[in-house]
């Protein structure tokens, strides 16, 4: 066979099997996301997130998540967890929180976000991330949730079971979910309903949530707790208001929303400081 014939089956295979993609400098930036085809790890400069103490009415979920992480960020044995549940409540919030808190005190924990669309790739993020034996890793894949003929689910089981390499030490999966077994469950009862094995035909997808060793529920909020929410964001913002009025315009605003939740009561908390010029 010809040099030349060679040259071009070796450019071939370089091809279909590319060289590991190298580690960015982890310590330009506490956040990074992923980005297959080509693959690459791009520094986030500014996580749009809010303070720990700003997430009110979840108290102990976020005390929960705080110690899972910190455990984490130590060295020490910690769970991949999911955050399922309302709208609206925080569960995005309080993991960019959480990873914030254990920068804040020194440790060497670097946010990742994979986009669920991503997943098939996530193989070869954790080849990358693997390699960066001085850093710790959450890997965080927002808004998660798998159709009736989605596959994407297969690879998460990369991260939370491993596969014979086993997943690096140094990464842990937070995963957020309006549902609690990241499907639809008129998908569950279909597949039940129709499968000659109705058991085995839900299993393996069922059982993917059951894969999180730490699960928190966020659940929809009643009118006192959506008043304590708004009532709370004024306290820290140091914004001033009759009482009365302040509940009357929280009654109002949910009204007109038609929903009870963290996000709407900062949404209200917002328009609020506009109007009494304060800026948040």
């Amino acid at each position: 066979m010809t040099r030349p014939i060679l040259d071009r089956i070796a450019e071939a295979l370089e091809r279909m099997a590319p060289p590991p993609v190298p580690a960015p400098d982890f310590g330009k930036a506490a956040a990074f996301v992923w980005h297959p085809d080509p693959d690459r790890l791009e520094p986030v400069d500014r996580v749009d997130r809010v303070a720990l103490d700003q997430l009110i009415g979840i108290d102990r979920a976020k005390q929960v998540l705080l110690d899972n992480t910190l455990q984490f960020a130590r060295g020490f044995g910690a769970n991949n967890a999911l955050l399922w549940g309302a709208r609206g409540m925080g569960k995005s919030s309080l993991v960019k929180a959480v990873h914030a808190e254990a920068v804040a005190q020194g440790l060497p924990l670097v946010l990742v976000e994979i986009a669920r669309d991503d997943l098939a790739s996530v193989s070869r993020l954790l080849a990358v991330l693997g390699r960066a034996s001085t850093r710790r890793f959450l890997l965080f894949s927002d808004d998660l949730s798998f159709g009736q003929e989605d596959v994407q689910y297969k690879s998460l089981k990369a991260v939370l079971d491993g596969g014979i390499s086993g997943r690096p030490n140094n990464v842990i999966l937070y995963a957020t979910s309006n549902r609690r077994h990241l499907m639809p469950r008129e998908m569950i009862d279909n597949e039940r309903a129709t499968a000659i094995h109705p058991g085995e035909a839900v299993e393996e997808k069922v059982s993917l949530s059951d894969r999180f060793g730490l699960w928190l529920g966020f659940h929809p909020c009643d009118q006192d707790q959506f008043l304590a929410m708004v009532r709370g964001y004024c306290a820290i913002h140091g914004l001033d208001i009759d009482p009365d009025r302040l509940r009357a315009e929280a009654i109002e605003w949910q009204a007109t929303r038609g929903a009870r939740s963290g996000r709407v009561a900062w949404q209200l908390f917002t328009d609020l400081a506009g109007r009494h010029g304060l800026a948040v």
